[in-house]
């Protein structure tokens, strides 16, 4: 009989986290969309929507860069340009810097980007606006997209998601979401995850990608929420950093541990 030591007792509890599972390659193939894909012989396409700049690299960068590394299509959508970011300079100028910054993460990262039109602090949702993300979303077609979870303090992040979910319904169902968090606590609120993804290899280059938000003080507030998160939900999988995510179910069923 194998004795029990600390290191396996570790690794048992890695693999019996309750209430979440890994998702990566095999989850993925595991969903609806993703199991379409897997079928055609395509890459999976996956879209990050952030509503500004630093969301997508905060909320789910490791994530982003496993992705990549398995041979996933990911691209990052900026809902703003953030023009509310910088106090201390006109919305034009603060959208000018913050966009500079954006493109720099996103070539840190390597993927490519988007941009779309709303305004930081004064997102809306009408039928211009839903119009406008169905549009993007039919044009892309993912398989899967990775968005704000909509109860949120922070209006932009909520409109955003709305607009995806809105879109989701009208255009087929034909992609999985899954739902990110933001400095939970200060800005997500009720957020139970469903799946987790170890991002301990990948840790570092998430944060310099981050960190080229120079415009922003990531070294004042990423410690103090998002590398706690990841802290946190690399303690239940028994790694180092994982990130967090809640999946939209269209059927709810229990899930397993599936990994990479």
């Amino acid at each position: 009989m194998e004795k029990i030591s600390r290191r396996n007792m570790i690794k048992a509890a890695g693999a019996a986290v309750a209430g979440a599972s890994l998702i990566g390659v095999d989850a993925f193939a595991g969903q609806s969309a993703g199991t379409k894909a897997a079928q055609t012989g395509r890459r999976k396409k996956v879209l990050v929507i952030g509503a500004h700049p630093d969301d997508p690299e905060s909320c789910a960068g490791g994530t982003i860069l496993k992705m990549l590394a398995a041979g996933f299509d990911v691209k990052v959508v900026y809902f703003t340009h953030g023009e509310r970011g910088i106090t201390s300079v006109s919305l034009d100028e603060s959208a000018r810097i913050r966009t500079k910054e954006s493109i720099d993460a996103c070539n840190k990262l390597g993927v490519p980007y988007i941009f779309m039109n709303q305004i930081d602090g004064e997102s809306e949702i009408n039928a211009k606006r839903y119009l406008e993300m169905q549009e993007l979303i039919k044009a892309e077609h993912p398989d899967m997209v990775l968005t704000h979870w909509p109860i949120d303090s922070h209006r932009d992040h909520v409109n955003c998601s709305v607009l995806v979910l809105d879109t989701w319904r009208r255009v087929g169902n034909f992609f999985d979401i899954f739902y990110f968090e933001a400095m939970t606590g200060l800005q997500s609120k009720t957020f139970l995850a469903t799946d987790l993804v170890d991002i301990s290899e990948w840790h570092d280059r998430k944060v310099e990608a981050l960190y080229c938000h120079k415009s922003q003080d990531c070294e004042d507030w990423y410690p103090a929420y998002h590398l706690k998160m990841e802290e946190y939900y690399g303690l239940r999988l028994a790694v180092k950093y994982a990130e967090a995510f809640i999946r939209f179910d269209q059927n709810p069923s229990p899930h397993g541990i599936m990994e990479v």
